[in-house]
């Protein structure tokens, strides 16, 4: 799934299938945000607020993250990634 720099007026293609895999992995997020942070299309903040996150603690939470996004990980897609993870209840 190598994710392909092409330049500026492509940011967001680069972010839609690490959000696609996100959604995929966390059906119930109710807040879900790809940000390329340097237009580079490797260096993103990803946002993720879901049920499954409850009890977890946050080292628990980024490896359910990094899990979602292991395969654009090891293909060198990503090269920085920065997590903030937060558990809602099904009712929030």
């Amino acid at each position: 799934m190598r994710l392909v720099n092409c330049g500026y007026d492509d940011r967001m293609t680069a972010t839609e299938p690490l959000e696609a895999l996100l959604r995929r992995a966390f059906p119930d997020a109710g807040e879900l945000a790809v940000d390329d942070r340097t237009g580079g299309g490797d260096h993103f903040q990803v946002t993720v607020s879901s049920g499954r996150f409850a009890g977890l603690s946050l080292v628990e939470q980024h490896r359910l993250v990094y899990d979602a996004l292991a395969e654009p990980l090891a293909d060198g897609s990503i090269h920085e990634l920065r997590i903030r993870t937060k558990a809602h209840s099904e009712g929030s």
